[in-house]
């Protein structure tokens, strides 16, 4: 599938690292639905790059092994990072989280070209990235797509899936951009606050809107 030309907004050093193809931005909100969106958009042939994906392989590096062994000893056991124990760290230490993030993000060109390189000439890229306009990325992709579910049903599938309890639903929902407020940044937006038929046809429509089906 091709991006509509009237949507093909960006020149390659305009976008995001300088790519050569239309770079489609995909994003939501926790228990949104966005990654069941971006496993259907690829199971359609579009090529899709998942940031959570990317982050996680930098975490495997040796190299980030060592960072955190050396800045959060009680991180590292036997070798592995101790994901809860880095998590404690860095919520209760914004100067270790901004520490955190500095080398991952450092790191994260490299994956995200190593990824695109493994497509074949693709004449576009959906790029899975949570905090899109928490980063200001909206202004180096050419479309961006919000995954919209109303808030209440974000805490209600908080609690469903993950067994949190309806204050620490709220919390985690609390130290996220509202999703209202991405909804209004949003060039498209793909509802999932129905059923599943409903979704897969939300998804149909925004692809008949934005691509030509060769």
């Amino acid at each position: 599938m091709k991006l509509k030309n009237n949507l093909v907004k960006l020149s390659s050093d305009k976008r995001l690292y300088q790519l050569e193809v239309p770079v489609v931005g995909l994003t939501g909100g926790i228990a949104s639905g966005k990654s069941t969106v971006s496993q259907a958009l690829e199971a359609k042939g579009l090529p899709v790059i998942n940031a959570d994906h990317l982050v996680k392989s930098i975490y495997s590096y040796e190299e980030t092994i060592s960072f955190i062994s050396l800045e959060f000893p009680e991180a590292v056991i036997k070798g592995q990072i101790d994901f809860k124990v880095l998590r404690q760290k860095v919520f209760l230490n914004r100067e270790a989280k901004e520490l955190v993030e500095r080398f991952i993000y450092q790191r994260l060109p490299e994956a995200f070209l190593s990824a695109f390189n493994k497509f074949k000439d693709p004449e576009c890229i959906v790029y899975d990235v949570p905090l899109l306009f928490e980063k200001g990325l909206e202004n180096l992709v050419d479309i961006n797509v919000l995954v919209y579910a109303p808030r209440k049903i974000q805490r209600t599938r908080l609690m469903t899936r993950d067994g949190h309890l309806e204050e620490m639903a709220n919390n985690i929902l609390g130290q996220q951009m509202n999703i209202e407020d991405k909804k209004l940044k949003a060039e498209f937006v793909i509802d999932n606050s129905q059923t599943e038929e409903e979704l897969a046809e939300n998804i149909n429509q925004f692809l008949r809107q934005a691509f030509i089906v060769k």
